[in-house]
């Protein structure tokens, strides 16, 4: 197939390099034209109408991302598809799935999130719902009420109620058996956590538990727990309980592998708070091994909370690595290029344009709006009279010599943009927002801005 792709003078050179690059991953020919305009975003379908002319054996179409309207005159000149592209042409290769290839099916999973609102007891009835619907948003399928030991919470089963009445599914974690025994009347559905201690009472409840050793440095009395229960009935999964580094972490690892040996059909869980909460990394890491661990070796559901700052974020990341694990290991294949939301501190891959495109796009240009770059540690501002780079964004300031404050903030604002990408090598480019993953947030553009501010001012 040959595809042609439409563009701008401006930016022809770099279009031509990354096209002529991804033809041949692709299995595919390309044709690029650059239409009589400077700026390929200022183009509508019914502008390219007029100018365009289809190569003979051309079969598909490609616009520029901006190119924004009706494309039914284009499909009628062309006599085949029409498409619109993505905004930044470094996206091509994402465009046309060879970047990240996902299946249809992807987002599956089988790994239930129970989030953890610690300390519960002490939180107002108005900052329950609000902690149990943020976890909710997040990916969170149960919301566990963490009790304080020692301390009995007598009003559990009207919190318990509440947040059922709001559609949350409830786990209970404590040891006091009354305190238990008020949440379960009222609707929770699991309880942690039982061992020698309170499995007596485990049958009376009427509810899954979860089983841990009687000591946590070891897997003594798990036998005997799990024994019990199963006598009388009581449904369970096990935690071997996950330890700090430092602290035994490598050891009970060993454990979950030596009760999957031992219970090879029971059901389990894994706290992993007990790395993202105590370990001084972020959490996204952190959980995403984990929870590869857990769709290796089978463990089902998870315990998280997000008390640390640094783990925040950390349903989401459990949510979004649950789906990629999924994924990776149901079909033996590497969790890489396959979900980019959880690549939050640096890009896949940094894209260049290298100093003699850039001089040869600095050329083409010849209006006095700046056009800024970030490669090579520098930035690089450009215009119709000037190309300047420098490290220091301070000094390329100066140099430029802005003499409109309005124009002074919009730089500055992309300048501290550019910065970031060098210092976190990430892509810039410029009038977007910089990709964090999944906790990016998006940008209205300099441009999308002032269109808005014309209408705005029109009405």
């Amino acid at each position: 197939m040959k595809i042609l792709f439409i563009t701008g003078r401006l930016a022809e050179p770099a279009l031509r390099q990354v096209v002529e690059e991804l033809a041949p991953r692709g299995g595919f020919e390309v044709e690029v034209v650059a239409l009589p305009i400077s700026v390929a975003a200022l183009m509508t379908p019914q502008w390219v109408a007029r100018h365009l002319h289809v190569p003979q054996g051309v079969e598909r179409l490609i616009l520029p991302g901006h190119c924004r309207g009706d494309l039914s005159k284009l499909h009628e000149i062309a006599g085949f598809p029409v498409e619109i592209g993505p905004e930044d042409l470094r996206d091509l290769p994402r465009f046309f799935g060879l970047e990240g290839a996902k299946r249809g099916d992807y987002g599956k999973f089988d790994i239930e999130i129970l989030a953890e609102i610690n300390h519960a007891p002490r939180l107002s009835n108005d900052e329950l719902i609000s902690a149990a619907g943020l976890y909710q948003s997040s990916g969170a399928d149960l919301i566990d009420l963490g009790c304080i030991p020692g301390s009995r919470w007598a009003a559990i089963g009207e919190s318990v109620r509440m947040l059922i009445r709001r559609g949350h599914r409830i786990s209970v974690d404590s040891f006091d058996c009354d305190e238990v025994r008020d949440a379960v009347d009222a609707g929770a559905e699991l309880v942690l956590s039982v061992n020698a201690t309170n499995r007596e009472f485990a049958a009376s409840w009427g509810v899954e538990v979860v089983v841990i050793p009687d000591e946590s440095s070891s897997l003594s009395g798990l036998h005997e727990t799990t024994s019990y229960l199963q006598e009388r009935g009581v449904p369970f999964r096990i935690d071997p309980v996950l330890d700090p580094i430092g602290f035994g972490f490598a050891t009970s690892l060993g454990r979950f592998l030596e009760v999957r040996r031992l219970f090879p059909e029971s059901s389990m869980m894994m706290g992993i708070g007990n790395l993202s909460e105590l370990t001084d990394v972020d959490s996204a890491g952190v959980n995403t091994l984990l929870i590869g661990f857990c769709q290796e070796l089978g463990i089902r559901s998870v315990l998280t909370t997000e008390v640390i700052n640094w783990a925040r974020s950390s349903v989401k990341e459990i949510d979004i690595a649950r789906r990629l694990m999924h994924y990776a290991i149901t079909r033996r294949s590497l969790p890489k290029h396959i979900e980019p939301r959880l690549i939050t501190l640096r890009d896949q891959k940094v894209v260049r344009f290298g100093p003699t495109l850039l001089s040869e796009l600095a050329g083409r240009i010849k209006d006095p709006n700046w056009r800024l770059f970030a490669e090579d540690g520098k930035i690089v501002a450009m215009n119709g009279t000037h190309l300047l780079d420098n490290a220091d964004p301070f000094v390329l300031f100066e140099q430029m010599e802005i003499a409109d404050p309005t124009h002074a903030f919009y730089l500055g604002y992309e300048m501290m943009k550019a910065k970031t990408a060098l210092t976190l090598s990430k892509n810039y480019r410029q009038d977007q927002a910089l990709d964090w993953g999944y906790l990016t947030v998006p940008e209205i553009s300099h441009r999308e801005r002032k269109k808005r501010g014309k209408s705005e001012g029109t009405t």
